[in-house]
């Protein structure tokens, strides 16, 4: 039984939505240091696609990887999980 179309999901904040269909989304996560065994805030920003330009700063939405769309466009929105208050 073959698998196909595991596409990596993110889940992260938008943090701009300046360019035209596009939005950068900043994605938190905690990771344990290897020596200190402190957890330690990670954060990545992606460049992602916004077809409707329906994306504001604040919304929480969902992402998926995809074929590359730019020079740093390689993911794409799928939905938004909440809107901004």
């Amino acid at each position: 039984m073959e698998k196909r179309n595991l596409r990596k999901e993110r889940i992260g904040v938008v943090s701009s939505n300046k360019g035209d269909k596009t939005i950068t989304v900043m994605v938190k996560w905690k990771e344990k240091h290897p020596i200190y065994g402190k957890f330690v805030n990670k954060t990545k920003k992606y460049h992602a696609h916004d077809e409707k330009n329906e994306c504001s700063i604040g919304d929480t939405v969902r992402l998926m990887e995809t074929r590359p769309l730019s020079k740093t466009k390689r993911w794409r929105l799928v939905e938004i999980i909440e809107k901004v208050k």
